[in-house]
């Protein structure tokens, strides 16, 4: 996945925003709250994003996955995908979306409603 193909997956999902701060990073949130990182990796594309306890220990010792650096170091559950093989592009985009979702979820009822999450 390129840059402009994980910005416009992003966009795609409801209630977004996009920065571009941390170092010139593509930084997506939901209701003010980081859902998706892109940038930080190591001479490719490195693509960051929210995942649950499960997920979180299946993907961290997969080639090409890591905890993400500076956000997993501090018991948050992150993963980059930093390098091949990593995730295919509808896998990636599947977590995307669940990045999403879990960072929705985590907004108060009322932020929900006034973005149309709920």
């Amino acid at each position: 996945m390129t840059y402009d193909e994980f910005n416009a997956f992003c966009l795609s999902l409801p209630a977004t925003t996009h920065v571009v701060q941390w170092g010139g990073s593509h930084v997506w949130k939901v209701g003010g709250k980081v859902f998706a990182i892109g940038g930080w990796g190591d001479g490719e594309p490195g693509f960051t994003f929210k995942v649950s306890e499960l997920s979180y220990e299946i993907l961290k010792d997969q080639p090409g996955l890591r905890p993400a650096p500076y956000l997993a170091s501090r018991g948050m559950k992150w993963i980059q995908h930093y390098a091949q093989p990593g995730l295919p592009d509808g896998d990636l985009k599947d977590y995307l979306r669940q990045s999403h979702r879990i960072v929705s979820r985590g907004l108060s009822k009322k932020k929900q409603r006034e973005l149309g999450l709920d």
